[in-house]
Order: structure tokens, then sequence, then C-alpha cells
């Protein structure tokens, strides 16, 4: 524990400005949640735990109002304004928005989060009605746009993603055998199969001789996620493929490939992709985004397996989970990216 400073022996450091008290107050805000989130991602002690929650609840019901009303007789904002004035286009900034208006007594701040895209304008003109902020005030008016585009694209690409999730793999349907086939023409150029069901599916990680049993879990999703690695990081996904041969460290690439876009699908669920997502993306994330950042577990993911050595593919879980742990602690960080790097752009 620090000590503390002795009684006027010192002269009293020099106080903030109002711009510079309301920043530090939600950087301050910010770093209790992150801390949050890793103490609970890292597995705390249940008494930590139980501080981080203790904390979370006083300031949220309590503290928060009345840190709200001092800084706006400061600085003569409201707490929208606030961050949007002191934070750049980004995360950081749109994650703070988002806490903002979720957090808001006011109903119609609360709904802001909820929005569809098309009504995303006229939410612009309710929220600053609300607040009593100038409709001239163009540079709020674009920022709060920017942002509430970018939470209500959040949404809905969760519910595309969860819509293909859905759909099952048919081989009845020519669409689904059409990209199946060219998944394997794209990572076997040389060598034709010789029919639709054969052993030649586990060539490329598949379990058996027909790979429609091995979408169950996640539909056409885990299908559309091989093709779209294999069709624009085609000679990277070779690579990874003939990587996962080795007769050691070997792995059923396309069997890790969809445990893959669940670990994708899961990390989009639960809002860790926000970061990544609204660093990445001004305005609507696409389903193209969430492939991409797919691109990135598989490419990261086969490095962290040859790094790591596992004595055998029955540990397979333990060093999967272990770099699920890994991306989250990456997406923690409010300026993270997770893009490939040195790789043809699509």
């Amino acid at each position: 524990m620090p000590a503390l400073a002795a009684p006027n022996r010192h002269p009293p450091p020099p106080q903030p400005l109002p711009g510079q008290a309301a920043r530090a107050a939600a950087s301050g805000r910010q770093r209790l949640g992150r801390r949050a989130a890793a103490a609970s991602a890292a597995g705390a002690p249940p008494r930590q735990k139980m501080f981080v929650h203790l904390w979370g609840f006083l300031y949220s019901h309590y503290f928060r109002f009345w840190l709200k009303w001092i800084l706006r007789l400061l600085t003569r904002k409201c707490e929208l304004q606030r961050i949007l004035d002191g934070s750049k286009e980004g995360a950081r900034r749109t994650l703070s928005i988002e806490h903002s208006l979720d957090s808001s007594k006011s109903k119609v701040l609360r709904n802001a989060v909820h929005v569809d895209e098309a009504e995303v304008e006229k939410c612009v003109r309710d929220v600053m009605k609300e607040k009593k902020i100038e409709q001239k005030n163009t540079g709020f008016k674009i920022n709060l746009h920017i942002c509430l585009l970018q939470i209500s694209g959040y949404k809905k690409l969760y519910l595309n993603v969860e819509s293909l999730r859905k759909v099952p793999y048919d081989a009845d349907n020519e669409e689904h055998e059409e990209q199946l086939i060219e998944l394997w023409n794209l990572l076997m150029p040389h060598e034709n199969l010789k029919a639709r069901i054969t052993k030649q599916w586990c060539d490329i990680g598949f379990q058996g001789d027909d790979p429609k049993t091995d979408f169950r879990g996640m539909g056409m999703l885990g299908l559309v996620n091989l093709v779209f690695f294999s069709k624009h990081y085609t000679s990277e996904a070779r690579q990874i493929l003939s990587r996962s041969n080795h007769p050691k460290l070997g792995y059923s690439y396309a069997i890790v490939g969809i445990n893959l876009t669940e670990m994708a699908y899961s990390l989009l669920k639960n809002g860790a992709l926000k970061s990544h997502l609204y660093n990445t993306v001004s305005g609507l994330p696409q389903m193209e985004d969430f492939h991409q950042f797919y691109c990135y577990l598989v490419y990261e993911f086969d490095k962290f397996w040859f790094e790591e050595e596992p004595e055998s593919i029955m540990h397979f879980n333990q060093y999967r989970e272990k770099f699920h742990e890994k991306v989250k602690g990456l997406l923690l960080d409010y300026d993270v990216i997770l893009t490939l790097k040195n790789t043809k752009k699509p």
C-alpha cells in the first residue's frame, strides 16, 4: 500500500482543466470496465471479483450521477458532448457513447442503442432535442451518427451471422454443393475428386467421406468461412493445409477451421468483437468484416499451434482454449485491430 503524504509538507498538485477532468474521468471509467473484464477473463480470485462487481454497482447506481453533474458544471457540456469532443473516431469513442446511452435515465437515450439503420438520422435529432443541443451543431450530429451506425450495425451483423449459422448444409442444394466443390478446387488445384462421397475429403481435414456431417454445429457459416479464406488468401490457405499434415504436429485443417468459426461466432455474440470492428469499420460492419476476422483466427491459430508444439492432437481442446483466452485478452484493448498482415488484400 502506498504511504500517505504528510500534511502541508508539499504544495497541492495543479488542478486539471475542465476538459482534462472530463477526459480523466472517462478514462477512469473505461479502465474500470476493462479491468473487470480482464479479471473475469483471467480467472481472478473470488474476493477480487466481488470487489470489482461491488464497485461497479456503487458507481453505476450512486457515484455516476454526481460525477456527471459535477463535470457538467465544470465543462457546461453533457456527457455525450464530452465524449465526442474528447475522443477520436473508433472503439474508445463508440463504446463510451454506447455505455452512456444505455446507462441513461432518459428513455429517448436508452432507446438509441436499439434503433435500426434507417432510424439513426431521426434518432440523432431526438437525442439532440432531449439534451438541448442545437441542431446546427454539425460536428456532434455527424459523430453521433457514426457511433449509432456502428452500434446498430454490430447488432445487425450478429443477426446475419446467426441466420447463416442456422442454415444446415443440404446436399440437395446446388449452391451448397458448388461451394463445397469450390473449397476442394481452391485447396487441391492439381487433384480432381474421384467422387462426391470419397475418402479424399480427409486430405483437406474433414472427418469422413462426406463433409456435410461436419457442418452440423455451424451450418453453412462454417463452409462459407472456409471458402472465404481459401479464395481471398489462397496461398496462405494452401500453406496452412500443408503444415496441418505435419507428421507430429498435424491437425485436421477443415475441422479446426469449423471450430474457429465457432470461436469467431461466440466472440461476436458476447460483444467481444466490438472494439475490433469499431476500429476497422467507420459505419456499418458487414459480413465480410466477420469473415476477415475469421481469416485472422485461422492464420494466427496455425502459428500458435506450432509455437506451442502440443504433444498430441488429443490435447487440442486445451490449446484451443489457451488460444481463445489469448484472443480475448487482445480484444480488451480499445485500440485493437486483428487483421492479417503481409498478405494480399482481397
